[in-house]
């Protein structure tokens, strides 16, 4: 098999390690992703993206509903505005900054 691309990584003490930035850009994945690992019979390993499972969580579920119902029954205390000391606050701890959720991560990252 040629390979499209090697990089190399190594594995901390903890058996973690860094996937480098252009094998996650070639697999499709970033900050929080998953991925999948094969080993075949010849103790060759693949990493392809792994495949996202919805799992209903029962308790998650269950609490949506609440909500969901006490919004249905008490409408004008559902959504409430946030106070403005509260408001005034955020506005001023977070002056001059700005983020960009679109943005590429730079780097490596440790999953």
């Amino acid at each position: 098999m040629g390979a499209l691309l090697k990089e190399e990584s190594t594995i901390t003490a903890k058996g973690q390690t860094t996937v480098p930035k252009s094998v996650r850009q070639a697999l499709g994945v970033d900050y929080g992703g998953r991925i999948a690992f094969f080993v075949d019979e010849h103790r060759r390993v693949y990493v392809q993206k792994a495949e996202v499972e919805e799992t209903a969580d029962p308790v998650i579920d269950r609490f949506l509903e609440f909500l969901a119902q006490d919004m249905a029954k008490n409408p004008e205390k559902s959504v409430q505005p946030f106070p403005k000391a509260l408001l005034d606050r955020a506005v001023a701890l977070t002056a001059g900054m700005t983020v960009d959720l679109d943005a590429e991560i730079e780097g490596d990252v440790s999953i």
